[in-house]
């Protein structure tokens, strides 16, 4: 665990440098339907270029350090993360779905003893 106890505050420049952000994307966005006559490829490579310099810019910033951050320690978790195995997991599947037969199973017999009567009850029935 990282205990931090020094906070950054974000300045002027990260504002700017955020809204820089905004307009990289939005130009990458606008560029991306105004080459419509380029290949496809072409566009989402100059689409994936934006984004790349977007984010680079976004890391400049405290919000952007801040972010990353998070995602750096999320990646670190998933790995302390214990998965199970394939047989437990369909061990469990299994357990999962035999549970959702016998409760649809269910179910629908107290819906048709329900139906049978209030059939009986109205006269309803034939």
């Amino acid at each position: 665990m990282n205990a931090k106890t020094e906070v950054e505050s974000s300045s002027g420049m990260d504002t700017a440098k955020l809204v820089a952000v905004v307009i990289v994307l939005i130009g990458g966005i606008v560029g991306f339907y105004y080459l419509e006559a380029q290949p496809l490829w072409v566009r989402l490579l100059l689409l994936l270029v934006v984004i790349g310099v977007a984010a680079l810019i976004a890391y400049q910033t405290v919000i952007g350090r801040s972010a990353w951050g998070f995602v750096v320690e999320s990646r670190n978790e998933v790995r302390k993360v214990v998965w199970p195995t394939r047989q437990e997991a369909l061990q469990t599947s299994r357990a999962i779905v035999a549970a959702v037969l016998v409760t649809a199973l269910f179910l629908w017999g107290v819906d048709s003893i329900l139906f049978w009567l209030v059939t009986v009850l109205t006269g309803q029935g034939g």
